[in-house]
């Protein structure tokens, strides 16, 4: 762990649990703005977004760190991407490929370390809005300047705390649990339970059937 970020996935370890949904509209907020402003301006940026990837600082701001196409982050990467086995080239379809990643990374970090047979803790319009972001086809996700929009709205509407206190509150947690030598293991194993996550996405798992298979890979 970097003494100035940490992961999305080391959060959820030192944690033990998953993200609450005020803590989802948060992160989905600042990372929407974060690959707006990344994409639009850097052609290069890496197309696959994972809880590894995903770099939180104790300032309370986002980065992405370099994240190549591999098994272990099959499961965030967008399907056009996985068939030609690159990355795109027209900026569009980069974005597209971020939204799809970034969706994936908010489910796993909601559905982590769930007890068996609990479902998962979201209002309609977030999970509304995360399924719409992991749409298999391009051209059915919503872009980033839906999400922004959207994001904007609840954090009006609910008067949410902002971002940056919310990120802040994150890597408090992990620095706390490594201060305290309760942080054992940083390498947090994507495969597996992910998996079972893009299956529930796609209805190919029964609800009990999908959760009895998480909690046996834990």
């Amino acid at each position: 762990m970097s003494s100035t970020f940490v992961t999305l996935a080391e959060v959820l370890e030192a944690r033990g649990g998953p993200l609450l949904e005020e803590e989802v509209w948060s992160l989905l907020l600042a990372t929407a703005e974060s690959l707006v402003d990344v994409a639009y301006k850097h052609n290069n940026m890496c197309n696959i977004i994972s809880p590894t990837s995903l770099l939180l600082s104790a300032s309370g701001t986002l980065a992405f760190k370099s994240c190549g196409l591999s098994d272990e982050v099959s499961t965030f990467t967008a399907p056009e991407m996985l068939q030609s086995r690159a990355g795109a080239t027209k900026p569009t379809t980069e974005r597209q490929m971020l939204v799809y990643s970034l969706g994936m990374t908010l489910y796993w970090s909601v559905d982590f370390h769930l007890p068996q047979n609990q479902p998962v803790q979201l209002s309609d319009h977030l999970n509304s809005l995360l399924l719409s972001m992991c749409e298999d086809l391009s051209h059915r996700r919503t872009n980033l300047n839906s999400i922004l929009e959207a994001c904007e709205s609840q954090h009006k509407a609910s008067i949410l705390p902002s971002p940056t206190q919310v990120i802040r509150q994150l890597v408090e947690e992990v620095f706390h649990d490594s201060d305290n030598g309760s942080l054992t293991d940083s390498n947090v194993p994507l495969s597996g339970r992910s998996q079972m996550i893009r299956e529930r996405l796609h209805g190919k798992l029964s609800f009990y059937s999908l959760n009895k298979e998480c909690f046996n890979n834990y």
